[in-house]
């Protein structure tokens, strides 16, 4: 009986509210769409950078006969001699996992095959030899590429080495500052919710101060007496979390489906990562509702 009748309050201040539980519905629902696409770019770029990390190289550019740098006109073209000094220098360092030497012919092929299908105009524009031989040296640890890169920059015969990493930390970088701004706004939006929640709440509690005064003095408690009201406003947080889930969703397939078109790699999320960030949401938009009827509830419920 007692949950019979804290069921029909509960819908009756649904009811009765419902232009304001609609507000409050949606705001939730905006909100928490863009805190779970926070999380989900948050987990997207923690994956990319893993995937990244494992497969960084450090590629040293040896010196030809047209190198323009100045090091190579003075010095010019690598020799033997300063491919087996580098060599051996790669070889004495705990920091290299390994490398692979590629001649300028495999050079030009290795550039034909990794543009070649992306971008037709500028593979067609590079004629063999003008792609120098380099080394592809791999790391034990990402965290070495800095010390790698100075220990050959200099060497003789070298050119110049390649800087890969600071343009994977500039991506980086911009996908964080992305990132944050979406988990910002979110904040900004939840806090408008918490506030319409409290503002919804308060009126129901109001509309219904007579009703509320009669169970007082019937001997109801505190909780029975909050009890409809905090379950309207954890109604209407599920709710607004069943429809984030749907943008939630629709950005993993959409969003994030279509940058890993972009960048082509495999690095996906799966299903765990998204029923995760769908669970995440959910259970804030209930205990953000709940918890803030809760508190307004202690402030404004005189009976």
């Amino acid at each position: 009986m007692r949950a019979q009748f804290v069921l029909s309050e509960t819908w009756i201040g649904l009811r009765r509210n419902l232009t304001m539980t609609i507000a409050v519905i949606t705001t939730v629902a905006i909100s928490l769409s863009l805190f779970g696409a926070g999380l989900l770019v948050n987990q997207q770029v923690s994956e990319m950078r893993t995937y990244w990390d494992e497969r960084i190289t450090l590629t040293v550019y040896m010196c030809t006969d047209i190198s323009p740098t100045s090091i190579c006109e003075e010095n010019g073209a690598a020799t033997e001699e300063d491919r087996t000094e580098l060599a051996a220098k790669l070889d004495g360092m705990n920091e290299v996992d390994g490398y692979e030497y590629l001649t300028p012919a495999q050079a030009w092929q290795d550039f034909q095959d990794r543009l070649g299908a992306s971008n037709e105009a500028l593979a067609g524009a590079a004629q063999e030899g003008d792609i120098p031989d380099n080394y592809r040296v791999q790391l034990t640890d990402p965290s070495h590429y800095d010390t790698v890169r100075a220990a050959v920059q200099g060497s003789p015969g070298v050119d110049s080495v390649s800087n890969d990493r600071g343009l994977l930390e500039q991506f980086f970088g911009l996908l964080d500052v992305l990132k944050w701004a979406a988990l910002v706004v979110a904040l900004v939006q939840l806090a408008a919710a918490a506030l319409l929640i409290g503002n919804t709440i308060r009126l129901s509690a109001y509309s219904r101060r007579r009703e509320t005064g009669i169970m007082r003095l019937v001997g109801a408690s505190n909780f029975y007496i909050q009890l409809p009201f905090l379950l309207e406003g954890a109604i209407a947080g599920f709710a607004g979390g069943l429809i984030a889930s749907g943008f939630i969703v629709a950005t993993r397939f959409t969003l994030l489906t279509r940058i890993e078109e972009w960048f082509q790699f495999d690095v996906a999320l799966g299903t765990g990562a998204l029923m995760y960030v769908i669970g995440v949401s959910m259970i804030l938009g209930v205990l953000l509702c709940a918890v803030t009827s809760f508190l307004t509830l202690r402030r404004y419920l005189k009976v």
